[in-house]
C-alpha cells in the first residue's frame, strides 16, 4: 500500500514539475500546447477512494492553474475528467473494469489509445470551453482542443511506455 502511495505521489510531484517547466514553455504553431499533467488522472488506481481521487483532480488542476495564470479551468476540466472517468474505463476496458482488475500496463495499446484519447478530448473541449468563454469562436476552441488534444495524447502515450513497469 505504501508503494502505491508513494508512486502516486511521485507521480503527482514530477507530472507537476514537467508541466510547469517544461511542456508550459512549448508552443507550437502558436495554439498547440501538451497538457501532460493529466497523466495523474489517466493513470490512477482504479481500486481507490473515489472522493479523494476527485479531490486530488482538484489540487492538481488548481495548483497548475496557479502556474498559468488561469482562473480555474484547469481545475473545472481535471475535475471533469476525474468525475466521468468510470464511463470511459467501463467504455474502454468492459469487463476488466467490472472486476476492478484493470492494469494499465497489460491492457491492449487500442484500449490505452481509446481511453487516453476520450478523456484528452473532453479534458480539452472543457478546458478552451472555459479560457475562450466566447460562443462565437467554436471553431477555434474545436481546433485547439483537437490540435493540442492529439499532441498530449502523443505524448502520454510515449511517457506511459517509457515509464510503465512490466510486472513479471
Amino acid at each position: 500500500m505504501n508503494s502505491i502511495l508513494f508512486s502516486n505521489t511521485v507521480r503527482f510531484v514530477l507530472l507537476i514539475l514537467f508541466q510547469v517547466f517544461i511542456c508550459n514553455q512549448m508552443n507550437f504553431f502558436g495554439n498547440i500546447n501538451p497538457y501532460i499533467y493529466i497523466l495523474f488522472i489517466l493513470l490512477y488506481p482504479v481500486k481507490n477512494n473515489r472522493v479523494s481521487f476527485i479531490f486530488f483532480s482538484f489540487c492538481l488542476g488548481l495548483i497548475i492553474d496557479i502556474f498559468l495564470d488561469s482562473g480555474g479551468a484547469h481545475a473545472a476540466a481535471s475535475v471533469s475528467i476525474a468525475y466521468f472517468r468510470p464511463i470511459f474505463l467501463k467504455f474502454s476496458f468492459g469487463s476488466a473494469y467490472e472486476y476492478q482488475a484493470i492494469k494499465f500496463n497489460d491492457s491492449e495499446i487500442l484500449q490505452r489509445i481509446i481511453y487516453f484519447a476520450l478523456l484528452i478530448l473532453i479534458h480539452h473541449l472543457i478546458l478552451f470551453i472555459l479560457v475562450v468563454f466566447d460562443g462565437t469562436k467554436t471553431n477555434m476552441i474545436v481546433s485547439r482542443a483537437l490540435s493540442s488534444g492529439v499532441f498530449t495524447l502523443f505524448l502520454t502515450l510515449i511517457l506511459q511506455t517509457l515509464f510503465s513497469q512490466k510486472e513479471k
